[in-house]
């Protein structure tokens, strides 16, 4: 694994493959039972386990939902199951009695028994929490930002406040209060089909380069969905079990060394916040001024 890649998934295109994966799965489906078998699983949720597990029995999923990198299922009783993936969380269906996971965190039996529902998650830094109330949108995430594929999102809001930030345009765009979902895969992604290097200053952006950029990071975005998410390894998979696609895709990101798709310049990898950046020496020049290499 390319050093920094651990660190990079799921972005906004793997947590809407596995919104859509549940949405076909859970909604309309009463909870039997809840069994949680780690509790750092449900260490949000501050009642604890056995709270967590009474307050979601009998319960009615009505929706599947997604704000950035959150997913969250709106129950009948006006409540809310919050999940965020972390690292290597996986939210699996599997029917009753397939075999655990080794690293079976919490499982959800429903009243029909068809497939069960199973938070899987290697690493523990993913988790499960009730939102009391929280239906239309749990306040524990309500000040993450829109994400670009998202209906309501504004793109001269976003553009107008790109412009105003003092910082480095990646920076930026991983501010989730700014713009929610983009990590630093899909970020590096978007950079280099815009030209930009990464520690652009924002406030030197026109208006229009702004506005490009936004273009780049939505279509970069939609093409990974079609394609199930990135996944280099098995920590990300879908509802199924199975992987995305769109590392194929990648022109930049886990390349270093590898010739630029555009112009052949061999692609360099910079640290970044404890992770890796990539981006083209020659169609991504680094701005006057910048310190970094």
């Amino acid at each position: 694994m390319t050093e920094g890649r651990g660190y990079d998934v799921p972005e906004l295109p793997e947590v809407e493959t596995v919104r859509q994966g549940l949405a076909q799965w859970v909604i309309g489906r009463r909870i039997a039972s809840v069994e949680v078998r780690h509790p750092r699983a449900v260490r949000r949720h501050v009642p604890g386990g056995v709270h967590f597990a009474d307050v979601l029995a009998g319960r009615t999923v009505l929706d599947v939902r997604r704000r950035g990198k959150y997913l969250w299922l709106p129950l009948d009783s006006g409540d809310a199951v919050i999940g965020h993936l972390g690292m290597s969380g996986q939210l699996l269906l599997q029917p009753p009695g397939t075999p655990d996971e080794t690293h079976l965190r919490v499982r959800f039996r429903f009243a029909d028994d068809g497939p069960e529902l199973r938070f899987v998650d290697q690493r523990t830094f993913g988790g499960l929490s009730v939102s009391e109330g929280g239906a239309d949108l749990p306040a524990e995430i309500a000040h993450i930002a829109r994400d670009p594929m998202d209906p309501e999102f504004s793109d001269a809001a976003f553009v107008a406040a790109l412009r105003r930030r003092r910082t480095e345009v990646k920076r930026a765009l991983l501010d989730q209060t700014l713009i929610s979902g983009v990590g630093n895969i899909y970020a590096d992604e978007a950079l280099w089909r815009a030209g930009l290097h990464g520690t652009r200053p924002t406030d030197a952006l026109t208006g229009p380069a702004a506005q490009r950029l936004l273009g780049h990071v939505r279509d970069v975005l939609a093409e990974a969905i079609k394609e199930g998410g990135t996944s280099f390894d098995a920590l990300y998979v879908n509802v199924n079990g199975e992987s995305g696609y769109f590392d194929r895709e990648l022109n930049v990101y886990g390349r270093e060394g590898e010739p630029c798709r555009r112009c052949g310049a061999p692609v360099r990898r910079e640290a970044f916040m404890n992770r890796s950046s990539y981006s083209c020496p020659r169609c991504q020049p680094r701005p006057r001024g910048s310190l970094r290499g």
